[in-house]
């Protein structure tokens, strides 16, 4: 028996994420559409947008930052090894540790 479909509105996903990765202090990743990634950092105030084949266009930047209440985002490019990132950040955003600082403890 398979269970019926449920559909969730993109906002809502993204908002879920979101405070997920406050929560959590993880960060999040959805697949938003058809080769359309968005990666959402510890803290919920960094963004980043990638595409596996191509680059995602700036309005597609400027709705995820919308969606997620990003009060005077800064938009930018990351080129990593293989991909190159679209990246949003909510001012005041840049100086919010993206994972816990590492106290050397492994117990």
């Amino acid at each position: 028996m398979s269970h019926p479909t449920v559909t969730v509105p993109i906002r809502e996903a993204l908002r879920y994420a979101q405070g997920r990765a406050e929560r959590l202090a993880r960060t999040q990743q959805l697949e938003i559409g058809e080769d359309l990634f968005v990666r959402i950092a510890p803290g919920g105030r960094k963004v980043l947008l990638f595409c596996l084949d191509g680059e995602p266009d700036r309005s597609a930047a400027e709705a995820v930052a919308a969606a997620l209440g990003l009060r005077h985002p800064a938009y930018g490019w990351h080129q990593g090894a293989t991909l190159r990132s679209l990246t949003v950040i909510e001012e005041g955003a840049v100086d919010i540790p993206e994972a816990p600082a590492d106290d050397g403890d492994d117990s």
